[in-house]
């Protein structure tokens, strides 16, 4: 108990990151091509793995967050996050956010319109209350249970499977190349949620300060290897009940969470709809709550950094700016969803060099204190994730010019 504790960064990293990337793309891509992208699913994860570890790494040792470090290494760092950040917040939080809706409105009826602004409302009230002590200790809850009722799934959709192939894919044609960059760009998360995890482990440090660096990374692994579990759970889903059975997910947020709820009764039975839908609700929850909180940190923080001064209700000024700006895309820029959506995936994924590049500068340079920087080995391990990224961007470039 005492050690669930000193837990909290990590479930919150869960919290962001198990969301429509697990929930939405995992189980369409084992829909769609069944364990055919089980390759990319943990490519991605071990090649992104110590640029999200930088995060918690940096705020330990020096007690500020990324950004502080971004600062350090020049204003032209913060003013490229600031632009890619302001360029996707909204559309991430719109996408999230019609997810849950579309969950809430399948377990309880009503519209999903309507679903979103109680959804929005609840978590604009959540954080003006509670702040990260309430972030803290639901998301030990949510990613606990989920975990558990998502591999009673798995199992039992395993016991009711006939023959079970694991031939792997890799997409060649526009269509299915494109899923692949955008399921990639969001596994397990897009990459400046490093930000975020910086942001969060100065918090966590604030609450308990007797929290040591090695208890941040083993917190940060005990969420990354959840978050790797449940994209792997989610997959074999969509593999196990949905590959090669004629059904296809709906677009619509309504019904796929019908889809998805079903999916998962079809292997526990009728009795675990309820247990379900509450678990896939309070998952989506969890993201929106927690995407909801981080955007406006770190728009915030940079902020005042670009001002040179304290911004006493820069935190709520930024959380209106994306309250506001959600709505706005849902209610009146709704037809053009999968479009945002698809250029913050793709964002994401081509971004993915430039922040794992900075992480990697700033853990390995002058402003981290020498204790605290990676060992040969892991820097080697990093340049290498460093290249294999720039590589999957090329290609996707290249493809798209071919």
């Amino acid at each position: 108990m005492k050690t669930l504790k000193k837990l909290g960064p990590g479930f919150l990293f869960a919290g962001a990151a198990i969301g429509v990337s697990h929930l939405v793309q995992s189980t369409r891509a084992g829909a769609d091509f069944g364990f055919g992208l089980l390759w990319a699913l943990l490519l991605i994860n071990i090649v992104k793995y110590p640029f999200f570890e930088f995060g918690p790494r940096y705020a330990s040792a020096t007690g500020e967050s990324l950004l502080g470090g971004y600062q350090k290494m020049g204003k032209g760092v913060l003013i490229a996050y600031f632009v890619i950040t302001f360029a996707t917040m909204f559309t991430i939080q719109t996408a999230v956010t019609i997810v849950t809706a579309g969950i809430a409105s399948s377990l309880f009826g009503g519209n999903p319109k309507l679903w979103t602004a109680i959804i929005i409302g609840i978590c604009f009230v959540i954080l003006l209350v509670g702040r990260y002590k309430v972030l803290d200790t639901l998301m030990k809850v949510i990613v606990i249970g989920l975990t558990i009722s998502t591999l009673t799934a798995v199992a039992l959709a395993f016991q009711k499977a006939d023959a079970v192939s694991f031939a792997q894919v890799i997409p060649t044609d526009v269509i299915s190349l494109g899923f692949l960059i955008a399921f990639m760009g969001w596994m397990p998360a897009p990459l400046d949620i490093s930000i975020w995890q910086s942001i969060w482990t100065v918090e966590k440090k604030k609450i308990d300060p007797d929290v040591t660096p090695s208890q941040s990374r083993f917190d940060f692994n005990v969420g990354y290897i959840a978050t790797t579990i449940l994209a792997i759970g989610f997959v074999s889903l969509g593999a196990l009940i949905m590959f090669n059975s004629g059904d296809e997910f709906s677009s619509s947020g309504t019904q796929f969470a019908n889809q998805l709820v079903a999916m998962y009764t079809s292997s526990l039975g009728d009795w675990a709809k309820v247990i379900i839908g509450v678990a896939a609700l309070t998952t989506m929850f969890s993201t929106t709550l927690t995407t909801l909180d981080a955007s406006p940190r770190v728009m915030h923080r940079t902020s005042e950094i670009f001002m040179k001064r304290s911004l006493k209700r820069g935190y709520l000024t930024w959380l209106l700016i994306l309250v506001l700006g959600t709505l706005a895309i849902f209610f009146f820029f709704i037809a053009e969803m999968g479009l945002l959506i698809k250029v913050a995936t793709v964002l994401s994924f081509l971004t993915a060099p430039f922040y794992a590049i900075l992480n990697y500068r700033l853990i390995s340079g002058k402003h981290t204190p020498e204790e605290a920087r990676p060992k040969t080995s892991y820097k080697l391990y990093s340049l290498l994730s460093i290249l294999i990224l720039i590589g999957f961007s090329v290609w996707y470039l290249f493809s798209l010019s071919a």
